[in-house]
């Protein structure tokens, strides 16, 4: 699994670690990735996903993942969430 937010697009960054007699080693910095479930209103199911908790306060700024969704554009996103957006733009038109 790539550590790689599918909504901020944040990914690892790779800087130095340095000691006090300031020896530089290299190290990264990683996202913080949680896995998490979000519940999609227009599927009526709960989706699991990984993303950062940035991500997810940005999803929840939006009114869910499926308001988010709706509002992004598809070039931003990666496939999972493009084929998302498809069925739960779909089935808005249909329901709504």
């Amino acid at each position: 699994m790539s550590k790689l937010c599918p909504i901020t697009g944040k990914k690892g960054l790779s800087g130095n670690n340095v000691s006090h007699a300031n020896n530089k080693s290299k190290r990264r910095y990683q996202p913080n990735l949680q896995q998490v479930s979000l519940m999609s209103e227009s599927l009526g199911r709960s989706i699991r996903m990984r993303m950062t908790t940035r991500g997810l306060k940005t999803v929840e700024f939006h009114g869910g993942i499926d308001a988010f969704l709706i509002r992004s554009s598809t070039r931003g996103l990666n496939s999972e969430l493009k084929n998302l957006k498809k069925i739960i733009t779909s089935r808005q038109v249909v329901t709504g």
